[in-house]
């Protein structure tokens, strides 16, 4: 069979890069480049040796169908084992779907304020502690790059980036409009409002996805403002790089030094470009489509927080789960609704397959 030949190459290829890394000849880059190869396929082989196991027990089973002692255990087996092999086959369908080449990537994300006012920043802000925590619960470390705080220690927008492996992966579903609806703490009257902020996802570019020619941006530098330190206000380490050819514009100031900003701002604009270009490529291939989990289009709506009846619903699944506080929190429940979304998107990919 084919798939039976795809997985023996899978573990011959483990087998041998181990080998490889084994017998000290190689180093450097091709070490790493191995390295992670290895991790990847290392991923998938528990599932590949279950696959053959088990293919490997049914043969067994009906050669001892033949034994007039062995029958009735033999039988029992086989049914056992016939009744797993469909799972395990799906199961290893799904990890060799072709993998999202920046799903390792750590990300970059934003968060604006839409409608509702002052209410629609204080749940920006929301959003934001709610990935900060989440970020700290799998080991990531989160970092502002911009922000615009309101009076209310909400913010109209905020930038910011979370280093971590496989952050890409887990996040790149956020993207999209969050609804609130709740009844604020500036309403008198007890009424109910629903608000916005909208949410933009991009895996943070590597030098060399992107590059950026000089004669393409031009940078500013001007004196930083709002929270951050006693420089604030006393040097030019603000910078702001806008980059012809797309009128991309990227500001920083929430670091130190004027080159530190620049080499944030470097970097988010790397990730806008990056971004870009996987969209205009995804667009430009036969796969553009509307799938169940959606674009990732930052204008789609895609998930409500409601407060009076403590329940977050994901539009894309009709998924809903009465655990507000705890998603809010970025806790568990949030990694429910994201592993929820992460399936969906991996059956629909399978359909398309098949």
């Amino acid at each position: 069979m084919v798939i039976d030949d795809k997985l023996k190459d899978i573990q011959s290829r483990a087998a041998e890069i181990s080998e490889q890394m084994n017998s000290g000849a190689v180093s450097g880059g091709e070490l790493t480049k191995l390295s992670k190869e290895y991790s990847e396929l290392n991923e998938i082989l528990p599932l590949v040796n279950e696959y053959f196991a088990i293919k490997q027990g049914i043969d067994d089973a009906n050669e001892m169908l033949n034994d007039a002692e062995l029958k009735t255990i033999a039988a029992e087996q086989l049914d056992e084992l016939k009744h797993k092999l469909p799972d395990v086959e799906r199961q290893l369908q799904i990890a060799l779907l072709p993998r999202d080449e920046a799903d390792d990537n750590s990300v970059i994300m934003e968060i604006r304020a839409g409608v509702g006012g002052e209410e629609s920043a204080l749940f920006a802000g929301d959003l934001y502690n709610q990935y900060k925590s989440y970020a700290l619960r799998h080991g990531w470390k989160t970092e502002i790059v911009d922000e615009n705080p309101t009076s209310l220690h909400g913010y109209k927008e905020i930038i910011f980036k979370i280093d971590g492996a496989g952050a890409y992966a887990r996040l790149k579903f956020e993207s999209g409009i969050h609804r609130v609806q709740r009844v604020p703490e500036t309403e008198a009257g007890g009424r109910i409002h629903t608000s916005a902020a909208s949410v933009a996802v991009m895996p943070q570019a590597q030098d060399i996805d992107i590059v950026i020619d000089d004669k393409d941006i031009r940078i500013d530098v001007f004196r930083a403002s709002g929270a951050g330190g006693q420089h604030v206000n006393k040097t030019d380490s603000a910078v702001r790089i806008t980059h012809f050819p797309t009128g991309i514009v990227v500001t920083c100031q929430n670091e130190r030094s004027q080159f530190q900003n620049k080499a944030t701002a470097m970097a988010v604009l790397r990730s806008k470009l990056y971004e870009k270009q996987r969209t205009e490529q995804v667009n430009a291939s036969n796969s553009a489509r509307k799938t169940m989990v959606g674009s990732g289009d930052r204008s789609e709506k895609i998930r409500t927080y409601n407060f009076p009846e403590q329940r977050v619903t994901d539009h894309r699944i009709k998924l809903t789960l009465y655990k507000l506080d705890d998603i809010l929190a970025g806790g568990p429940a949030l990694d429910e609704m994201i592993d929820a979304l992460i399936a969906a998107d991996q059956l629909e990919r399978l359909a398309n397959l098949e």
